[in-house]
């Protein structure tokens, strides 16, 4: 079995310091909440940034100021966001220029769904767009899976040409909107990967530890942090990101499942 990769994902674009007053936000802080994570032992770090008052944002500049001092800090893999954040005007262009920015991954959600009380448009012009600025930068896509179709979607793309084989999926599980975070729901997805693909798993809220035991054991990947849940476990907020990473290393511990170094992490996701 491969060993563990971990990604850390400090801020997303929802929470916000209601949900939690130690959300990194700016930049400087979300560069310290990485560092601290892959101390941890997390190999990947999935980077949204805020604007000055805490809002999402798809500044260039942020994601280069954020992009650097993490830079600085450690040479953990930067995946950076292609979302475009809850209904800012944005071009296509807009949601991938910081691809410029030369990270060796980047998020790509491959298809349009409610999302909560917004739709998240991803139209496949979009992800056509996408899939060849990526290849163009020499950046690798996560498919982010929100329901089956999306998997369908990656691979007619791969089909056209606009991914690189093999792929790598994040399923996200547990969005109001998408499929529910239960191992009935990851298991019929599996089935629908290719082989030879590589996968990790998101469980939002409750379905987080369920979910990541089941990645664990099955030769799966997980990714954590206040990006999808605040609380550590009921009624208790966790402390920081880097908690959250804590707990993994030690159920992989538990596992056998030896967890994987930033070079290892490279290897294994077929990293440059």
């Amino acid at each position: 079995m491969e060993k563990l990769v971990i990604t850390v994902a400090t801020t997303g674009a929802v929470t916000s310091r209601k949900e939690h007053p130690e959300i990194p936000l700016h930049p400087g802080e979300i560069a310290e909440s990485v560092y601290e994570a892959y101390r941890a032992g997390a190999a990947v770090a999935h980077i949204h940034v805020r604007d000055d008052a805490g809002d999402p944002s798809m500044s260039l500049d942020k994601f280069r100021e954020t992009v650097e001092l993490v830079r600085e800090k450690c040479d953990i893999i930067l995946n950076l966001t292609t979302s475009g954040g809850r209904g800012l005007p944005l071009t296509d262009e807009d949601r991938f220029a910081h691809l410029a920015l030369k990270p060796e991954m980047c998020s790509m959600d491959c298809g349009t769904m409610n999302f909560g009380e917004r739709i998240f448009s991803n139209s496949p012009q979009f992800l056509r767009k996408l899939g060849k600025a990526a290849l163009a930068a020499g950046v690798k896509p996560e498919i982010e899976v929100f329901d089956t179709a999306f998997i369908t979607n990656a691979l007619r793309l791969a089909q056209e040409g606009c991914l690189a084989e093999p792929l790598h999926f994040q399923f996200v599980l547990g969005v109001r909107g998408g499929m529910d975070a239960t191992p009935e729901n990851l298991l019929f997805l599996l089935r629908q990967v290719p082989a030879g693909s590589t996968w990790s798993v998101i469980g939002i809220g409750k379905g987080h530890l369920p979910l990541s035991a089941m990645a664990l054991h099955m030769g799966g990947h997980v990714r954590v942090g206040m990006e999808d849940n605040v609380l550590y476990r009921r009624r208790t907020p966790v402390k920081n990101n880097a908690q959250f990473v804590e707990r993994i290393v030690r159920l992989a511990e538990e596992f056998e499942r030896p967890v994987a170094t930033v070079a290892e992490a490279r290897k294994i996701l077929g990293l440059a």
